[in-house]
């Protein structure tokens, strides 16, 4: 071979070694796919992006790993991870807490690793058995409509048995309890109120016809059209989280929270480890670092999160928020998911056919 042969060869030889090289580093097995990947199932959006940019960010320096979002509604994520039962797309989930209840009961979770940092939560952010644990903790309690109480000179509401006041004939807008959580939660303080109990619905189905039916306006699917009702005076009072009130007053819609005496009900994101996942120590090491108080404090600025963690350190403009949230947690209720979810087909089929007939 001449010398001129011997050089194209080793050229040629040099440049499938360097293109080898390349896919190498590509590939599973090359240096640049050591860092490993969680996938997270949660809500997309505004979440999304905000856990994205600040909150996984300091995570995934510190475990060299990247996080990649798997988008979802809390139903399309337990649809997920229940298709793939077996073999786990996902390795940590944010579920509202009565799916996650549900996936919990289908083996879906594995429980979280003992940790003091299960010892700064709120005790209603734990679920039984380590199984989940809250990592954005809201609660229904009741909405008002403030321009109307100015103009008729009525006190803000104080208890959800206001619900049943007369002088509110007319303005009670009840989202559905058989498709809203909100509705279901107020239904299921009325109930207790009632003699009722979570596994005892018969007090609340035998009274609401009486005491709150006949104040209601109207029963709607979702809240989607309270701002509507309420710019409109139709909607006087009505159940809601102070999440969301919060955002109709930034839009200037008169509004108002109010704390019932009895507690509001907790309505918890929570976070559980997927069962038989690909990567069980890091997964946990996530979970845990999400109830951190620093990774709280971060969801709570950027997410507008309220955290389950107590030690949470509110930014200046978030404080006093935080601090009312705070003081609405001292006598916060929590529901039993486990009978409410194995009666909730007949449940819903009673409602309809009794209350929104």
């Amino acid at each position: 071979m001449t010398d001129k042969k011997q050089g194209a060869a080793r050229r040629r030889g040099a440049g499938k070694w360097l293109l080898g090289a390349a896919l190498a580093a590509l590939s599973p097995a090359g240096a640049m796919a050591q860092q490993k990947t969680l996938y997270v199932g949660m809500n997309g959006g505004e979440m999304e992006r905000a856990f994205t940019q600040y909150v996984f960010p300091d995570f995934e320096r510190a475990n060299d790993v990247k996080i990649v979002v798997v988008p979802g509604t809390s139903t399309d994520v337990l649809a997920r991870a229940q298709a793939h039962k077996d073999k786990p797309q996902m390795h940590v989930m944010f579920l509202d807490d009565g799916v996650m209840a549900r996936a919990i009961s289908m083996g879906l979770c594995e429980p979280l690793m003992d940790d003091p940092v299960l010892k700064e939560l709120y005790p209603t952010a734990l679920m039984k058995g380590r199984m989940a644990a809250g990592i954005d903790v809201g609660m229904t309690g009741l909405g008002y409509n403030t321009r109307v109480f100015a103009e008729r000179g009525w006190a803000p509401p104080t208890s959800w048995m206001d619900l049943a006041d007369p002088k509110y004939k007319g303005g009670v807008v009840f989202q559905s309890a058989s498709s809203s959580t909100f509705g279901l939660h107020a239904f299921l303080m009325f109930n207790r109120i009632q003699g009722g109990g979570d596994r005892n619905v018969e007090p609340g189905f035998r009274q609401w016809p009486v005491l709150v039916g006949p104040n209601v306006r109207e029963y709607i699917p979702n809240s989607a059209r309270l701002a509507e009702m309420i710019q409109s005076g139709a909607a006087e009072i009505f159940p809601l989280t102070p999440t969301a009130i919060a955002r109709l007053k930034r839009r200037g819609i008169p509004v108002e929270y109010a704390h019932p005496r009895e507690g509001a009900v907790i309505l918890m994101v929570g976070e559980c480890v997927v069962a038989k996942n690909s990567e069980p120590e890091l997964s946990q090491k996530l979970a845990l670092y999400l109830l951190s108080a620093q990774a709280q404090a971060k969801a709570l600025e950027w997410a507008g999160n309220f955290p389950s963690n107590k030690n949470v350190q509110a930014p200046a403009d978030n404080a006093e928020a935080l601090k009312r949230f705070q003081g609405y947690m001292a006598n916060a209720k929590i529901v039993d998911w486990d009978p409410i979810n194995a009666a909730r087909p007949a449940f819903n089929a009673r409602w309809n056919r009794m209350i929104e007939h």
